[in-house]
C-alpha cells in the first residue's frame, strides 16, 4: 500500500535517523579510539596494531556520512542548504578530518621514522578529537537556533558569524559528545587488548564515562531553561512543502513540549543515562561485550533524545523564527520521498550487515 505524504515524511525522517545512528556507532569506535591513542601510553607495537586493526573499517565508515548526508539533501533540500551554508567552516573542518583519518590509519605504518610515527599520531588524535566536538557544537546549535533567513524566493543568507557558533551551550554539547564517543572508543579497545593495555583502557572508560554522565546531565539541566521553538499555526502535514506559511514561536522550555504530550517519550532519556552507567558497571565487572552494547544502545538513546526534542524541527532559525525548517515543509516531493524509501530499504540493511560484518571478521 502506497503511503500518503504525511506518512512519507515521518518515515523518512526516521531512515535518516537511522543513517545517523550508523554513522555514529560505526564511525563512533574510530573517532573514539583516535582520541584515545595519546592517552594509552602503548608501545609501538601495541600502537600499531590497533591502527593496523580500525583501518580496514575507515572506508566503510566514510560510506555512512555520504549516506547520511545523501538522504538529508534528497529528502530535505532546504535543510541540506541552510544548515551546510550556515556551518560552513565546521562542515568542512569535520570533513577534512574525517577524511584525514583514513590516511593516518593506512599510512602511519608505511615509514618507521620515530618523527614521522608522532606526526601521524597527532594527525590521528586531531582527527578524531575535532569532528566529535564540532558535531556537538553543529547539534548543540541546532538546538539553540541558527541565524539564518530564508527569503520569499527560497535564498537562503546565514546572518550570525564563526565565533557565534561557539555559545555555551553548544560547547557543553560539544564536550558531551567528545565524551560520549570517547568512553565508546574506550570500551571497544577493552574488548580487544588485554594485560596493560586492557587496564588502561578499563581505566579510561571510567574517566570518559563519569565525564558523559555529569555533561549529559548538565546539557539536560541546561536544555529546561533554554529556549526552544514551537509552530503556533495549524501544521499541515499533507501540504505542500512552503516553510514561509507558518508561524513559529520561541519560550524557554519549549523543547520539553513533546515530552508533556507523550510522557512515554522521558524513557529515552532516562534510558540513555541508565545505559551509559550500565556501561561503566559491566567495564568495570570485566564484562567488555557487554558494555559494548549498554554504550552502543546509550549512543542510539541520545541521538533520539535530540530528535523527538526538537520534533518536527529539523532546523530552527533564531533570528527569523518563521523560517525555521521542519520535516513537514521544508521536504522534498511526494515522488522523491518515496524514490529515496525504496533506496534507503536496499541499502541500509546491505550497510548495516556489511559493517557489523567487517568489524566481526577484525581479529
Amino acid at each position: 500500500m502506497l503511503l500518503d505524504y504525511e506518512m512519507l515524511r515521518l518515515v523518512c525522517w526516521g531512515v535518516l535517523g537511522l543513517f545517523v545512528m550508523g554513522f555514529v556507532l560505526s564511525s563512533g569506535i574510530e573517532i573514539g579510539v583516535s582520541m584515545l591513542l595519546p592517552f594509552l601510553n602503548a608501545s609501538e607495537p601495541q600502537r600499531a596494531g590497533l591502527v593496523a586493526r580500525l583501518a580496514p573499517t575507515s572506508a566503510g565508515n566514510q560510506v555512512w556520512l555520504l549516506a547520511t548526508i545523501g538522504v538529508l539533501f534528497a529528502g530535505w533540500p532546504t535543510v541540506y542548504a541552510a544548515t551546510f551554508a550556515s556551518f560552513q567552516p565546521l562542515v568542512l573542518l569535520t570533513v577534512l578530518s574525517l577524511f584525514v583519518r583514513p590516511s593516518g590509519l593506512y599510512f602511519r605504518s608505511s615509514v618507521t621514522r620515530e618523527d614521522w610515527l608522532k606526526k601521524w599520531d597527532k594527525a590521528l588524535f586531531i582527527s578524531g578529537l575535532l569532528p566529535a566536538a564540532l558535531l556537538g557544537v553543529m547539534v548543540g546549535n541546532l538546538l539553540k537556533g541558527v541565524p539564518f533567513h530564508l527569503a520569499s524566493d527560497m535564498h537562503i543568507a546565514f546572518l550570525g558569524s564563526f565565533s557565534g557558533l561557539f555559545s555555551p551551550f553548544a560547547a557543553l554539547v560539544g564536550a558531551t559528545c567528545v565524551a560520549l564517543l570517547a568512553v565508546h572508543g574506550a570500551i571497544y579497545l577493552q574488548t580487544h587488548t588485554q594485560d596493560e593495555l586492557y587496564q588502561r583502557s578499563k581505566a579510561l572508560t571510567m574517566s570518559s564515562g563519569l565525564a558523559f554522565l555529569v555533561l549529559f546531565a548538565l546539557a539536560g539541566g541546561w536544555i529546561t531553561h533554554l529556549e526552544g521553538y514551537h509552530v503556533s499555526t495549524d501544521i499541515m502535514p499533507n501540504g505542500v512543502s512552503n516553510p514561509l506559511t507558518k508561524f513559529v514561536k520561541r519560550g524557554d522550555g519549549l523543547w520539553l513540549d513533546n515530552y508533556e504530550h507523550e510522557p512515554a517519550l522521558w524513557a529515552l532519556p532516562t534510558l540513555a543515562f541508565v545505559c551509559g552507567i550500565a556501561a561503566l558497571v559491566l567495564s568495570r565487572l570485566d564484562k567488555a561485550y557487554w558494555a559494548l552494547l549498554a554504550s552502543a544502545v546509550t549512543v542510539v538513546m541520545v541521538i533520539l533524545t535530540v530528535g523527538v526534542s526538537m520534533f518536527p524541527f529539523l532546523a530552527p532559525s533564531n533570528i527569523s523564527l518563521n523560517s525555521s525548517l521542519t520535516i513537514w515543509d521544508a521536504s522534498a516531493s511526494q515522488t522523491t520521498l518515496s524514490a529515496l524509501l525504496c533506496l534507503s530499504g536496499v541499502m541500509l540493511p546491505v550497510m548495516a550487515i556489511a559493517t557489523r560484518g567487517l568489524y566481526k571478521m577484525l581479529p
